[in-house]
């Protein structure tokens, strides 16, 4: 995916790369570079971790977001697996790229 995006981008554009969960698992199907795009359009890949960004960005995300939120601006995607018993697969869906949006599991239906 990461080539299909460098063939689009313009000359001296920029990419921030955060998380490879699908590629966690199996070094075989880790992203490979063709960097003769990078080199001619001198693009810029920089990687980082949300670390990095949350000590002076968190307070101000938690509240942009809350408000996002609150007034529907922001709306959460759930994928939800049910019982103790779909713990493995959803675990190993994360890292395979299965989920949409935030995955649960939940364990026991919830009480009206």
């Amino acid at each position: 995916m990461l080539e299909a995006v460098i063939d689009n981008m313009n000359t001296f554009g920029r990419v921030a790369v955060c998380g490879a969960t699908s590629e966690y698992i199996d070094i075989r199907k880790r992203a490979s570079l063709d960097l003769v795009n990078v080199i001619y359009k001198r693009i810029i890949i920089q990687g980082f971790l949300t670390p990095d960004l949350m000590i002076h960005h968190f307070q101000n995300f938690m509240i942009k977001t809350s408000n996002y939120l609150r007034t529907g601006e922001l709306q959460v995607t759930e994928d939800i697996s049910l019982g103790i018993e779909s713990v493995p697969s959803a675990f190993v869906g994360l890292f395979n790229g299965n989920n949409i949006g935030k995955k649960i599991v939940r364990l026991v239906e919830e009480e009206e």
